[in-house]
C-alpha cells in the first residue's frame, strides 16, 4: 500500500518510514502536490515544531487545499502524529493563534502542569481508550505510549476523543472525526503496540 507522508521541513521521517517499510508500505515523502501521489489512500501528517510554523509550511505549499481535498474523499484515511494531530484543530495557540485545519474541531493550548509534572512531557505515558476505535484494535485498553509534547487539544467535541492520557489533568491522546485520526503520542517510537496502531491504521 502506497502512503503519503507529508514532510513539513522540520520532522524526522525515517523512523516513521522505516516502521511502514517493514509492515509492507510504500511511503512515500511529499511536500507538495499530495493529490499527485496516485494510489495513496493513506496520508500521514507527523510533525514537531510549533504549530505556527507548521501551519505555514502547510500553507506555502498549498497543502492544506490537497488535505482538505482528501478529507472529504471516503476512500482515503489521514492520520495526524503529534503537532500533526494539533494541525487538524480549528486554532492553535503555540508562535502566535494561528488558523489550523479545522478537521476535528477544538483549540492547542500548552499543557498546564499539576504537582511534580514536567512541560515538556516527554517520555512513556499510559493513553486510557475512551470509547472503541479500529486505531485500537486489539491494543489493551489502557497501555503506554510514547509522548514528546507541551501542546495538546483542548475544547474539543468529547465525541471526537478515543482516547486519553492522565497528565496535566488529562488530555486527548487520540481522536477521530470521519476519516480523520490523530495521536499526540509517536506510535513509531511506541515499540509493538505503536506498530500495531499503525498496522490498524494502514487497514483501516
Amino acid at each position: 500500500m502506497k502512503v503519503a507522508v507529508i514532510d513539513l521541513g522540520t520532522n524526522n521521517l525515517a523512523s516513521l518510514c522505516r516502521a511502514l517499510r517493514e509492515m509492507g508500505a510504500d511511503p512515500v515523502i511529499r511536500r507538495t502536490h499530495i493529490l499527485g501521489e496516485e494510489g495513496a489512500a493513506r496520508v500521514i501528517l507527523p510533525g514537531v515544531g510549533s504549530f505556527a510554523a507548521g501551519m505555514a509550511a502547510i500553507r506555502d505549499h498549498r497543502l492544506d487545499v490537497d488535505l482538505r481535498i482528501l478529507a472529504q474523499d471516503d476512500a482515503v484515511r489521514i492520520l495526524g502524529i503529534c503537532l500533526g494531530l494539533q494541525l487538524l484543530a480549528t486554532t492553535g495557540t503555540e508562535g502566535g493563534e494561528s488558523e489550523g485545519l479545522d478537521f476535528i474541531p477544538g483549540r492547542v493550548e500548552r499543557l498546564v502542569p499539576r504537582d511534580g509534572e514536567r512541560i515538556p512531557h516527554v517520555g512513556w505515558n499510559e493513553v486510557i481508550q475512551d470509547k472503541p476505535s479500529p486505531l485500537f484494535d486489539g491494543i489493551p485498553k489502557v497501555v503506554d505510549f510514547y509522548f514528546s509534547h507541551s501542546y495538546h487539544l483542548a475544547n474539543r467535541d468529547d465525541a471526537d476523543m478515543v482516547g486519553m492520557t492522565p497528565y496535566a489533568g488529562g488530555f486527548a491522546a487520540a481522536v477521530q472525526r470521519g476519516n480523520v485520526y490523530g495521536v499526540q503520542f509517536h506510535p513509531e517510537k511506541s515499540s509493538a503496540w505503536g506498530r500495531r496502531l499503525l498496522r490498524n491504521f494502514l487497514a483501516l
